[in-house]
């Protein structure tokens, strides 16, 4: 566990996390919760968070989002919690809440056009195999791969759509493992932004990939943004924490400070 800005004191925070009537901690899926895998189906959350997830959901005066760059419907199999957590899938475009209510960010013609074309011009070009298609856009997944067959594909991936893809009002961003092609102001600060605005209080957001940057920069100084991630990059973060040891003593900590008083 690491600072990574000299003005942060994790005592005075934890302080203050005890008072909160209601602390909102917002986590981010693939390589935070779960490693990474090959295989995504096969990325489940590192041993005991399934529990300690449960437990904060139930037994704390927490708010519980999960925000990732996976479609809902893909992730709640994989996060398989006994208590529903509100979620926010697709970058932040679509959003199903502790309840069961589901929303999504409504698009115009333009950039689903976009989509369409880029799933035929996958498919022509035998990617969809690595295509993940998504509400807000698709993913190519390069994970597993050759560093030879990697740059093949960044390759391709790149010459069609880095720029094409502003024609549709899409953006194509690297991420760690592949590229996504999705639709232009979607990303995770939105999450972060409609949070904030609708509770304020104290906030802690984890992530670890460069599309969890936009969150981080969201959140500023309303809240505390985490890097999860063995390894220590360039980041926005005030904190780092590797996974998965020191991210369960985070959540431990976390859990113990906000539990309920019965």
């Amino acid at each position: 566990m690491q600072l990574l800005i000299e003005t942060l004191d994790l005592e005075t925070f934890f302080d203050g996390l005890s008072k909160a009537p209601e602390p909102i901690l917002m986590l981010d899926y693939d390589g935070t919760l779960a490693p990474f895998r090959e295989k995504r189906d096969e990325a489940v959350p590192y041993p005991g968070i399934r529990d300690l997830l449960s437990d904060l959901i139930s037994s704390s005066r927490s708010r519980i989002i999960i925000v990732s760059g996976r479609a809902i419907g893909d992730l709640v199999p994989l996060l398989d919690l006994k208590y529903q957590p509100e979620i926010w899938g697709s970058h932040g475009a679509e959003r199903l809440d502790a309840h069961g209510g589901y929303h999504q960010a409504v698009s115009d013609e333009k950039p689903a056009e976009g989509m369409a074309e880029a799933y035929w011009w996958a498919r022509d070009n035998g990617l969809l195999e690595i295509a993940e298609r998504k509400p807000t856009g698709i993913a190519f997944h390069w994970r597993g791969k050759t560093d030879t067959e990697i740059v093949r594909l960044s390759k391709l991936i790149g010459e069609q759509w880095q720029q094409h893809a502003a024609d549709f009002g899409l953006v194509l961003n690297e991420f760690d493992g592949g590229y996504e092609l999705r639709i232009a102001n979607v990303t995770k600060a939105n999450a972060v932004n409609a949070v904030a605005a609708e509770a304020g209080g104290t906030i802690a957001y984890l992530g670890d990939d460069v599309t969890d940057e936009d969150a981080f920069k969201a959140l500023g100084d309303r809240g505390l943004s985490v890097l999860v991630r063995p390894e220590l990059r360039e980041t926005l973060a005030d904190l780092w924490l590797k996974p998965p040891e020191e991210l369960v003593e985070f959540l431990n900590r976390w859990h113990r400070t906000t539990r309920r008083s019965h």
